[in-house]
């Protein structure tokens, strides 16, 4: 464990840095998860991998089952919650037994309009076995952007959540191609995640994946990879780490989900990334039990969401 002490030096508090040595863990850390105990809207997303049954593609019926009994468990705590899903893709693959990615933008339209429907169709009816009500509620980038339908966006996620609604928020894809090819960078819905939690003033952001959490380095290909635990601030180095490609399945590497941190933080919101083996992390997180990558919330007064994307936008054009 001696790399701790190296990589303490560029930026990370070593104390934080060796919070996977429960003796050596900060003070702050600590107190930072006991304070997940008291969030009361939480955004929770759910990446494609997690959905499915790795041979087959075929969606995981009682993982999902058990996913929804955990949201009614906590909305019936009082809190509000929304789930934003990845899968319809994946789904619509499955669906058309294709069990290659697609291949063009168009194709990615029609795996993601069949894999929805199917997507939500199963959704909804875990959901009524619990007797909860769901909605679904598609977005792009340029919804977000335009002053007037993040407005429109917020007030319709206040209400549903007003009505004891549990929204199930992904990524539109089947818009236009060229519109399509601009806004393909949600990451797997790990920045959608944040940035629905930006819109509706969410005070944590969950994302559950294949992964346990953020690491020094990639460590399927470097042995020596450190986990980290607590970031209190997202720096260079943080940065600098966020490398590596997505699954086969998905397409979030750990750079979507440390820009998912950086909208996520500088909007007051604390966020996890953690490994979803079951549904029941959620309440190891909300327990305040050391799991995953905690980013700490950090107010940003000078942090502009439809700027932020904007600027991302340009980007990619």
């Amino acid at each position: 464990m001696q790399i701790h002490g190296a990589v303490s030096e560029k930026g990370i508090h070593m104390e934080e840095r060796q919070t996977s040595l429960p003796d050596r863990r900060s003070r702050a850390s600590m107190e930072k998860r006991q304070s997940l105990k008291d969030k009361k809207r939480i955004v929770i997303k759910v990446g494609s991998n997690s959905l499915v049954h790795p041979e087959t593609g075929e969606l995981n019926l009682s993982k999902i089952d058990h996913l929804i009994r955990v949201l009614a468990d906590l909305k019936g705590e009082g809190r509000d919650v929304v789930l934003v899903s990845s899968g319809a893709v994946a789904c619509g693959r499955q669906a058309l037994k294709i069990g290659r990615k697609p291949g063009s933008m168009t194709e990615k339209q029609a795996f993601a309009a069949v894999g929805q429907a199917k997507l939500m169709s199963t959704y909804q009816r875990f959901f009524a076995e619990y007797s909860q009500t769901t909605a679904q509620v598609l977005l792009t980038k340029n919804v977000i952007i335009n002053q007037t339908s993040r407005d429109n966006t917020k007030n319709t996620f206040d209400e549903l959540l007003k009505l004891g609604v549990i929204p199930v928020v992904n990524e539109n894809d089947t818009i236009s191609t060229q519109e399509l090819a601009q806004l393909e960078t949600f990451g797997d819905n790990d920045q959608l995640a944040s940035i629905v939690g930006a819109v509706i003033g969410a005070d944590l952001v969950i994302l559950l994946s294949d992964i346990e959490g953020m690491y020094t380095d990639d460590p399927r290909h470097n042995r020596d990879a450190v986990f980290i635990e607590y970031v209190p601030t997202i720096t260079e180095e943080i940065l600098g780490m966020g490398k590596g490609a997505g699954s086969d399945v998905g397409t979030g590497g750990m750079s979507a989900k440390i820009a998912a941190a950086r909208i996520a933080t500088d909007s007051d919101a604390d966020m996890v990334i953690a490994k979803f083996d079951s549904a029941d992390i959620i309440f190891d997180i909300l327990k305040g039990k050391n799991v995953g990558t905690l980013f700490a919330a950090h107010k940003n007064e000078n942090f502009d969401l439809a700027e932020f994307i904007r600027r991302a936008k340009d980007a990619e054009e």
